[in-house]
């Protein structure tokens, strides 16, 4: 579950990141960026081969979250992109699926400034994002996922996979039960 996260200053170069908790990659120390003036921004980058959230495994997580420092507390603005494992709805076949996802929330220091989300800036100065990626990955999954655009699904005949064989059978044009309302398209 390891992984490496960088973080850099907008002013700074790139280097190897001790604001974040090992077993948590999602979880960072920014208590220095709270100290900072306002407008202070650090970004954070993210390369985890692998981490779970709850209910949901995902695969080759890359990506950046900027935090900056406002008046009114920190903001947080995350692109992030990952796979995983999901299943065709057409036709059943096992498949990686990439998300992508972009949030931005706001950790207020006061319950004052926190917006629709709650989030409330933690005396410890560390931010537990794994929730937020959750929810916003889960939000980025597709109703119905598909292994490919172009995929043909499965025979409702016999059920073969037509995009690994064609079985010969080829769908009735109108179900035999409704060819009566056929009728009434012609008058």
């Amino acid at each position: 579950m390891g992984g490496v996260l960088y973080c850099k200053s907008l002013c700074e170069n790139s280097c190897r990141s001790s604001t974040v908790a090992h077993d948590n990659p999602f979880r960072l120390n920014v208590g220095f960026v709270a100290h900072e003036q306002v407008g202070y921004s650090r970004d954070f980058l993210f390369d985890i081969p692998e981490v779970h959230l709850e209910d949901l495994p995902l695969q080759r997580v890359t990506g950046h979250v900027l935090v900056t420092r406002t008046p009114q507390g920190l903001l947080v603005q995350a692109h992030l992109e990952a796979d995983t494992p999901a299943e065709c709805v057409r036709c059943l076949e096992p498949f990686d699926l990439h998300l992508t996802t972009d949030f931005t929330e706001l950790y207020a220091f006061t319950r004052k400034n926190m917006g629709e989300s709650g989030l409330l800036y933690p005396e410890s100065g560390q931010i537990n994002l794994a929730p937020l990626v959750r929810e916003y990955m889960w939000l980025a999954f597709p109703i119905k996922p598909l292994c490919s655009e172009d995929c043909k699904g499965l025979c409702p005949v016999c059920g073969a996979n037509r995009n690994v064989e064609d079985c010969g059978h080829r769908p009735e044009s109108i179900d035999p039960r409704l060819e009566i309302l056929k009728t009434l398209l012609e008058q």
